[in-house]
């Protein structure tokens, strides 16, 4: 029973970019702070920068074998799953609701299969992601409203650096 929900993530994570649409930009106006997340392990992000320079960020490895970040998104902090197997970010209901975005089940399309069927979701543009001293502007991404219970920091955001490194137990990007 542990495998479905982690095989409905892989799935939606590979699947996704291969059959999501060009998303329209959706502005995003200034949104609450996320209220805290799911319990757990999260790396904290530490950054090699001096001030007013841009410097690696390092994760370290959590008990359950996954790197987790604390990024910002359009001026809201939020959890990420870091997953470089997924083509886009995808953004809890949760996440979404925190950053003031909404959707209607008439506004779902499949951008992907999981194990339990289609996965729903809707395409939005991101104004900023930022992840310790790094920041990504105009990325795409899907919210998915039903299956997903942390935001996945994917492809999008992480094509975008320069660096991508996981060495034991720690992920520097860069």
């Amino acid at each position: 029973m542990r495998w479905v929900p982690i095989a409905l993530l892989f799935a939606v994570a590979v699947s996704a970019g291969w059959l999501m649409p060009q998303p329209e930009a959706v502005p995003v106006a200034a949104p609450p702070i996320a209220e805290a997340h799911a319990e757990g392990e999260l790396a904290v992000v530490q950054s090699d920068a001096e001030p007013g320079e841009s410097g690696d960020v390092s994760l370290a490895r959590s008990g359950d074998g996954h790197f987790y970040a604390e990024g910002d998104v359009d001026g809201t902090k939020m959890r990420f799953l870091v997953d470089t197997g997924a083509s886009v970010v995808a953004l809890s209901a949760a996440d979404a609701n925190a950053l003031g975005l909404d959707w209607r089940d008439e506004e779902l399309r499949m951008v992907g299969r999981g194990v339990n069927g289609e996965v729903m979701g809707k395409p939005v543009v991101l104004a900023s992601v930022t992840l310790g001293d790094i920041e990504v502007r105009d990325v795409q991404a899907v919210i998915i409203p039903r299956g997903l219970h942390v935001s996945l920091l994917g492809q999008s955001f992480l094509s975008k650096l320069e660096n991508v490194n996981i060495s034991a137990d720690e992920m520097t990007l860069g």
